[in-house]
């Protein structure tokens, strides 16, 4: 059954990772990893490690936002949120584990 808020961290630019609750919904998802855009952006989920995705704005660096963190050989940029997913990739909240 799908989560209507996931606890997930969420990772700005320049800032330590803090916990926060999303709505879990395709509007609020965008509308989450598009902070400093002009406008509501499209989602990327990036796979992490088991079980944990990397939710983040699919045109970041394209429309300009502040680069963030680098991931593989990669940068990512603007606020992303780090989300768990269950066996039927729905988005789930992290475990305490996870958090850790």
């Amino acid at each position: 059954m799908k989560e209507k808020q996931i606890r997930v961290l969420m990772v700005e630019p320049m800032a330590s990772p803090k916990l926060v609750t999303l709505q879990n919904d395709l509007d609020s998802l965008q509308k989450a990893v598009s902070i400093g855009a002009s406008y509501q952006g499209l989602i990327e989920l990036v796979p992490f490690e088991d079980n944990v995705l990397i939710l983040c704005n699919e045109e970041g660096k394209l429309i300009g936002l502040e680069p963030n963190r680098r991931f593989g050989h990669d940068i990512l940029c603007g606020v992303f949120y780090v989300v768990a997913e269950d066996d039927d990739g729905e988005l789930i909240s992290l475990t305490s584990e996870q958090v850790e």
